[in-house]
This record gives C-alpha cells, structure tokens and sequence, in this order.
C-alpha cells in the first residue's frame, strides 16, 4: 500500500494510464486496464463500477500528483502567483492532459465546461485555503476567498485547456508570463 492506496487499485490506475496514452479514453475499455493490469475484469469492478468511475479516479489522481503541499503557504503574492503559474504549467504540460485535449477533445470540454469533478473540488479547496492565508496577510486584495478561487480556477483552466491555440504568439515563458501577470493583477492588495 503506498499513501494508503492498495496495491491492485495503484496497479489499475497504472494500466488505465497506459491505455489512455496508447489509444485514448473513447478507445480503452475495462477489458484492455485489466488485460494490461493482468487482472480479472471482476477484480478491476471490485474497485470501480465501470471504466468513467476508472477514468475519473485516474484524472484526479494525476492532477493532484502535481498540486503543491497541503499547507504550503506563500510568503508573498508573487510566491502565490508563482506556485499558481508552476502548477497550471505542470497540469497543462502531463502527458494525460495532452492526449485527451488530442484524442477525446469533447470530453475534455464536458469536464471544463459542464462539470466540476474531483480535482477541480480539491483544487478549489486548496486555492481557497492559500487565498484566504494570503488575504489575512494582506498579500491578497479584500474579497471573498472561495469567489476569488473559483475565479482562479476559470482563468487557469481556460489557459490550460487553451494553450496550445495561441502557441503561435505565447511559447512556453510567454505563456507563464502572461498568466503569471493576469492572476497576479487578479489578486494582488492595492
């Protein structure tokens, strides 16, 4: 067990991971996790009911794999904005992220656009939480921190998921840049 997940359901999300990168999320179905995983489909259902609970779990678990330390407060809003920009980049730069905005470009959209899943609850609630750390300290303007979050979240997932169309006009350090200066703008005290 590592992080208090078992083993097998580390080992499923591992082969739904390679699954998805191999072929994307429309093309890999629960026979192909537990061939690659060399379990059972049954075992697989013992964990998941189906191959969307498979694929959620396997979204969250990436993106908060690259979501800074719990209680990681910033010393400034620079620091805050900096840890923002490193994390946006981290998310928009995984290998998960790349292929479903490839592969499966309308499910990529539901997530952003219809629904709030896991992650972006967990991020809500991290962002919330250095917000208002950030607020207290008068690094960040007044205002209602979990608003502010959610509006953090709007533009860094728009700039995620919409990187790769102004590529042409923001490379990788233009594209931190602006980001960087657009939520540094946002919140930052006058």
């Amino acid at each position: 067990m590592a992080d208090g997940v078992p083993a097998t359901e580390t080992a499923i999300l591992d082969a739904a991971l390679a699954e998805v990168l191999a072929h994307g999320i429309r093309r890999t179905t629960v026979s192909d996790i537990a061939r690659r995983c060399g379990i059972a489909r049954q075992t697989l259902y013992r964990y998941w009911p189906d191959a969307q609970a498979v694929f959620a779990a396997l979204v969250t678990r990436e993106i908060l794999a690259v979501m800074p330390a719990d209680g990681a407060e910033a010393a400034s809003v620079d620091d805050l904005v900096g840890s923002l920009v490193a994390t946006a980049d981290r998310i928009r730069r995984m290998p998960l992220v790349e292929r479903l905005r490839d592969t499966d470009p309308e499910l990529f959209g539901r997530y952003v656009l219809e629904r709030l899943g896991t992650s972006q609850r967990a991020i809500l609630a991290a962002l919330t939480a250095r917000i208002d750390a950030g607020r207290r300290a008068g690094q960040v303007r007044a205002g209602d921190p979990a608003r502010q979050a959610a509006m953090v979240l709007l533009i860094a997932q728009s700039a995620v998921q919409s990187a790769p169309l102004v590529a042409e006009w923001l490379d990788d350090e233009g594209w931190r840049a602006e980001l960087g200066a657009a939520l540094r703008g946002y919140l930052a005290a006058a």
